[in-house]
């Protein structure tokens, strides 16, 4: 990447700081942005070029009538990773938007919830490179047994901020 973005700069700048205030750092940087991850308490334990790594608590605030994360809260997580891990590349002269996001629930989840995401170099490529496109970003959601609850992939795009007169 030729530029680094807003998010970027800002991760770079964090990650040179101790290693024990950057989880919280860049918790409180997606959240002010992101107020509902901020609400359900997703935390950020990492982000980098590669990828990012979130976390999710089995918290009151966040769970369903059987005491796991809910549903919408697990897809909140996905949707979170996806995006910051795709925001992360994003130009500040585009606008990131999610398409679409394909959920399969597959199993009852136990505990706190992990997401991974991260971009393929190629995709990094189209998104740094390209006036406009989409791709698919396949997130891995982990429960506290290392059991996957859900198969998801997020599709987004991203446009110019302002349109060609």
């Amino acid at each position: 990447m030729s530029q680094k973005n807003r998010l970027a700069k800002a991760t770079s700048f964090i990650s040179r700081l101790p290693q024990k205030w950057q989880s919280f750092l860049l918790s409180q940087l997606f959240n002010r942005q992101v107020k509902f991850a901020g609400t359900a308490g997703i935390r950020v334990m990492s982000l980098s070029n590669d990828g990012c790594h979130l976390q999710l608590n089995n918290k009151k605030r966040v769970q369903n009538h059987i005491g796991s994360v809910h549903a919408a809260a697990t897809a909140l997580l996905a949707e979170s990773a996806s995006g910051i891990a795709f925001g992360y590349h994003v130009p500040d002269d585009k606008i990131p938007l999610l398409k679409t996001m394909h959920i399969n629930y597959v199993k009852r989840s136990s505990g706190n919830l992990t997401a991974q995401a991260q971009l393929t170099p190629e995709q990094i490529e189209q998104v740094t490179s390209q006036e406009k496109g989409d791709i698919s970003v396949r997130v891995t959601v982990t429960d506290e047994a290392d059991i996957q609850p859900v198969e998801i992939t997020m599709e987004w795009a991203w446009i110019p901020k302002k349109r060609k007169s």
